[in-house]
Formats: structure tokens, sequence, C-alpha cells
């Protein structure tokens, strides 16, 4: 093998490596980015469903002159959604930001995967009454169980 043929094998090995080691560097940067991206955008939907479910926790109790009880409160809810003649008129508009298709069975479960249902607690032995509406998966939540300030307020702002 004389010594140009030798220097231009060199020279492809080392451009296939440069071009593999260009492409490692790439993803190595991107892929993280759009992890980070995916999971902000997750963060941002749960955080929209869980204020969509606050919203119909309002709209009950603008209806019912009480905040729906602490067990199957949240069953109550999606009940009342689906059987209120303006929720099922409204609905869509209302709490539809979060759904491709508006469904009120869904509107009490996070949006991230496992799926899980909120945690929502009342305090009823205050005047104004007040709840806890909580992600079970993350520390985002709604409300307060002890402070009257706090009613209806996310605590992610």
């Amino acid at each position: 093998m004389d010594i140009e043929t030798r220097n231009k094998l060199i020279t492809f090995v080392l451009g296939v490596i440069i071009i593999g080691l260009g492409y490692w560097l790439y993803d190595s940067l991107v892929t993280p980015y759009q992890e980070v991206r995916e999971r902000q955008a997750m963060r941002e939907d749960v955080r929209q469903r869980l204020v969509d479910t606050k919203d119909a926790l309002i709209q009950y109790q603008t209806r019912n002159d009480t905040f729906p009880p602490t067990e199957g409160g949240l069953d109550s809810l999606v009940n009342f959604l689906k059987t209120d003649s303006l929720m099922i008129a409204m609905g869509d508009s209302l709490f539809g930001t979060t759904f491709d298709v508006y469904n009120p069975d869904s509107l009490v479960y996070s949006p991230r995967p496992p799926h899980n249902k909120w945690e929502y607690t009342l305090n009823d032995t205050l005047r104004p009454q007040i709840y806890l509406l909580e992600d079970p998966d993350t520390d985002d939540a709604v409300g307060s169980l002890e402070r009257t300030t706090l009613r209806n307020a996310p605590n992610w702002n």
C-alpha cells in the first residue's frame, strides 16, 4: 500500500469518526433539553387541570352553597358536572383547555401517568369553608386547610 492510498484511507476513517462524534455531541445536548421541555409541559398541564378542577369546585359551591364533602367529594363534583344543565352546556368552554375532547370523568385525574386521582379534603369547621386539592405525585396544590386567605389559591404562584 502506498502512502497516498494510506492517507486517503486514514482521512476517510477520521472523517467518519468526526461525523459520529459530532452526532454524539449534538444528541448529548439536545436529548436532555427535550426531556426538560417535556417535563415542563407536563407540569403546566397538571397545574392547568388542577385550576380547572378548582373552577369546577367553585361552580359547585356557587350552585349548592357548600363544597362537596371530603368523602366522595370528587365523585360528587363529577356527578354535578354531568347533571347540571349549565355545566353540560358550557363545560367544554370552561374546562376544555387541558382536554382534546372534554370529559368530566377525567377532570379529577392527573394528566401525568399513572393518572392518579387528585386528593381532596374539605375543612367545613371554618367560615367560609376551605378545601385542599392536591396532586399526589407532586407538591402542587390549590387551597389550604388552615388559612382562609389561601382559599382557591394555587401554591405555585
